[in-house]
């Protein structure tokens, strides 16, 4: 291991072990009860005419706000944990990515309601509702559907031999190290601008037109360790399903619920297909590159010596890495 590798291998694992401590030692439930509380407090602050600007421009007055705020902040560390578990699985990542948008739009349920004050009335929703439901049915829907794609998923390892399984793991711990810069940037230049603008940045788009290069990064990496067409257009297929679910994010109501299910089903055929032809495809030499070892004794691309995180990690009952 080269110097440059080893110091990102320190730099990871010292972010990694500081994360799951947090985790431990109850700071992700803790920090979400305190955004909630604390925008409730500042909603009231903002009813009774206290807030000084330029929080008084971007603080409703309606209580759903708190919620709404919670539902983000829970999301901002989904996205996080997120980045710390693709070295452990592509296939759990994308499923990850769906996981994400459907609370995405949960989270647009209660932002339906923060236009509108307590206590409701019928009079003011007749419009939302639809929007409401629509997202509800989507998330709903895309849960299944997650839960059929988890279930399909048969983790087998991509690489022939031990050295080729580390340099993997490591080239996948530089794009996730890349990937959590580029979240801390978007969120540092997010903050920036409702503080001095008063603007507020679309953080999930912006993260998930990240997710997007970082998924072909990750499959232009994986070409170098197995040039194999059936996890070529796996890992293809997973970054097209996160393009459309970044289409979703811009969609009008309705289309962003059909576009969300329609990334989901997408993924499970991807699955589908790579599961039942690919024995079929390696048999053939004119389908195969330097081929794939099907044994799961064989060395895979995550790495073993890791524990298992409470939220980094994507557990679906496998050791971490066994997925190309």
């Amino acid at each position: 291991m080269g110097p440059l590798n080893a110091l990102l291998d320190r730099g990871y694992h010292a972010l990694e072990r500081g994360w799951e401590r947090w985790i431990e030692t109850g700071g992700y439930g803790v920090s979400l009860i305190a955004v909630f509380l604390g925008a409730l407090l500042l909603v009231e602050l903002q009813r009774f005419g206290l807030l000084p600007e330029p929080l008084a421009t971007v603080i409703p007055e309606s209580r759903f706000f708190a919620i709404n705020a919670a539902f983000t902040a829970f999301l901002v560390l989904e996205v996080i944990g997120l980045a710390f578990g693709m070295v452990d699985s592509v296939a759990n990542t994308a499923g990850k990515q769906l996981e994400i948008f459907s609370l995405i739009l949960l989270r647009k349920s209660f932002t339906e309601l923060q236009e509108f004050d307590t206590p409701i009335e019928w009079t003011t929703l007749e419009g939302p509702v639809a929007h409401i439901l629509s997202d509800a049915f989507g998330a709903l829907l895309i849960f299944g559907i997650v839960g059929w794609y988890y279930s399909m998923q048969r983790h087998r390892p991509i690489v022939r031999s031990e050295q080729e399984r580390v340099e993997f793991i490591q080239a996948k711990k530089g794009v996730a190290f890349l990937l959590l810069a580029g979240i801390a940037a978007i969120g540092v230049y997010g903050a920036w601008s409702l503080a001095a603008e008063g603007e507020v940045v679309s953080f999930f788009n912006a993260v998930f037109t990240l997710f997007i290069f970082t998924d072909v990064l990750i499959v232009l990496v994986s070409l170098k360790y197995n040039p194999d067409y059936r996890i070529l257009f796996r890992n293809s297929g997973f970054a097209v399903s996160t393009v459309m679910i970044r289409l979703a994010l811009a969609g009008p109501p309705f289309l962003n619920a059909a576009l969300g299910v329609a990334a989901a089903l997408f993924a499970v055929g991807v699955t589908w297909v790579y599961n039942t032809f690919g024995p079929e495809m390696e048999a053939s030499p004119e389908m195969s590159g330097k081929g794939e070892p099907t044994g799961r004794d064989g060395p895979s691309d995550g790495d073993p010596t890791r524990g298992e995180s409470p939220r980094g990690e994507l557990p679906r009952g496998e050791s971490p890495g066994q997925d190309p």
